[in-house]
């Protein structure tokens, strides 16, 4: 069984409950992690506080340079860990890889941060007197992570909070713990000090709601649905926590007449297929210009129909692998039978894939979609492009508004008028104009509405895991007193 990793060292526990951890593909049971008791999540919390002292009192150059250690070390286990993802994530081996490179870059580049993190010298209305603005350590944070980019969310939490000087407790997905582990393998040998960084494994229910409603715990920072989000806000409230919250997206891709037809086919293709459409960020539900519709609809369906996928450790070359588990893939179904139902017209798939064992869902078109439909109202989280049919701009911005999430966007045309009175007028915290919908670490990557609070990367992001402490400085005028 996996064990937690806490001040420096893999501790064993006594599980609330042992759960499972099953390949997507196969349906196999490959390992086991914890149900983590009280006792051991405390220990995690005492050892990150009592490292962070220290911890923060080091030059930040010295604290990123330690970080690069772990970089060094996830570069050296690029393949076998692209594996581990594989096989209890269903990640196409492509793109596991890309997750792996991706993870030791974002932390390289927010170790970059250590000499750029910068206060401020306020003017004072009084006479001598100078007023400064530092940026501090919030002490100990924690991050609850999700299962669909499991080991980059890692990066994404611990870095940019070790690097401005607090120490971190995790909570990884009970779906997809086994990379965790080769992480925390990583840190033990990277120097890191002991207690700076701790895992502890357990369901959200337990282990991620024992940690929102810490009292030790500064921040939380919870990657998820909006379901879990709101119970991590809620949990934190006792404590007036400082919360930091990415919480999913349904979002909207906006096709105009004008649009280059086959980019905008394989950019939204993509969308639907990368890691079985789990994505939070990717387009969920596509609006094109009923003059272009047909012949769109048209692309998309032959590219959905000539979508590669199966067992990614079994099968080479694949678009696409399984949906996580049998709860997703239940989802899926019922939201396209739902929309079936509803006089929505299936194009193409519409079905569990006809497979042996594994949680396949067919890559599926739906056409007729309308706007008061389920199909476009929740995240689907699965390979399904429901498309609807617009007479104008006006009409589409609108329809793309009405969501009660609001992470990412996208816009296809040739036209930047268009492009501009677009990307102004949709209320989203990205908007990607004719390119695929994946964000760059030097970005901000921030949601609206039900999508989140607060976000990550970039010196935003960076900065998101600071206080301010502001020094009012008052002197004498004249000669100092010898």
């Amino acid at each position: 069984m996996i064990r937690n990793f806490i001040n420096g060292r893999f501790e064993d526990c006594t599980a609330r409950e042992v759960i499972p951890v099953e390949n997507p593909a196969t349906g196999e049971v490959i390992s086991q992690v914890p149900d983590s008791p009280d006792d051991a999540l405390e220990q995690a919390v005492q050892a990150a506080q009592q490292a962070q002292p220290a911890w923060g009192r080091r030059p930040a150059i010295e604290r990123a340079n330690l970080l690069r250690g772990v970089s060094a070390g996830i570069r050296r286990r690029k393949a076998e860990i692209a594996r581990i993802l594989s096989e209890e994530q269903g990640k196409v081996p492509a793109l596991a890889e890309v997750e792996v490179a991706f993870t030791a870059d974002y932390i390289d580049y927010m170790a970059e941060w250590a000499r750029r993190i910068e206060g401020e010298i306020v003017t004072s209305d009084r006479p001598n007197e100078n007023i400064f603005l530092f940026r501090a350590p919030i002490g100990v944070v924690a991050g609850i992570l999700p299962w669909n980019f499991p080991f980059i969310l890692i990066a994404r939490k611990m870095a940019p909070a070790l690097v401005t000087g607090n120490t971190i407790v995790i909570k990884p997905s009970e779906e997809t713990p086994v990379n965790a582990n080769a992480f925390a393998e990583i840190v033990a040998q990277s120097g890191l000090p002991a207690g700076v960084f701790n895992l502890v494994y357990g369901r959200g229910p337990t282990v991620g709601h024992a940690l929102a409603s810490h009292p030790a715990i500064g921040m939380i920072s919870m990657t998820g649905s909006v379901e879990s989000g709101i119970k991590v806000m809620e949990a934190a409230a006792r404590n007036v926590t400082k919360v930091n919250l990415e919480l999913g997206g349904k979002a909207p891709a906006l096709v105009l007449a004008d649009a280059d037809l086959d980019l905008a086919v394989r950019a939204i293709w993509n969308s639907r297929v990368i890691n079985a459409g789990q994505v939070c960020n990717c387009a969920e539900r596509i609006y094109v210009d009923r003059r272009v519709a047909a012949e769109f609809t048209d692309k998309m369906v032959r590219a959905m129909q000539g979508t590669r996928y199966g067992d990614p450790l079994r099968e080479p070359d694949l678009d696409m692998g399984p949906l996580i588990n049998a709860r997703q893939l239940a989802k899926v179904e019922a939201l396209v039978s739902g929309a079936v139902s509803e006089g929505a017209e299936l194009l193409t798939g519409g079905r569990r894939a006809a497979r042996e064992r594994g949680y396949f869902y067919e890559p599926t078109v739906l056409a007729g979609v309308r706007q008061h439909m389920q199909i476009v109202r929740r995240e689907v989280f699965g390979p399904v492009a429901p498309i609807i049919s617009f007479d104008d701009l006006d009409e589409a911005i609108a329809w793309a508004n009405d969501s009660e999430y609001g992470l990412t966007s996208s816009i296809y045309t040739r036209s930047i008028d268009v492009a501009m009175r677009a990307a102004n007028e949709i209320r989203f915290g990205e908007t990607y104009i004719n390119r695929e919908n994946f964000e760059a670490m030097q970005g901000f990557h921030a949601g609206w509405r039900k999508s989140g609070i607060g976000g990550a990367d970039g010196k935003h992001g960076l900065y998101e895991y600071t206080q301010t402490h502001v020094v009012y400085l008052q002197y004498r005028a004249g000669n100092a007193s010898r």
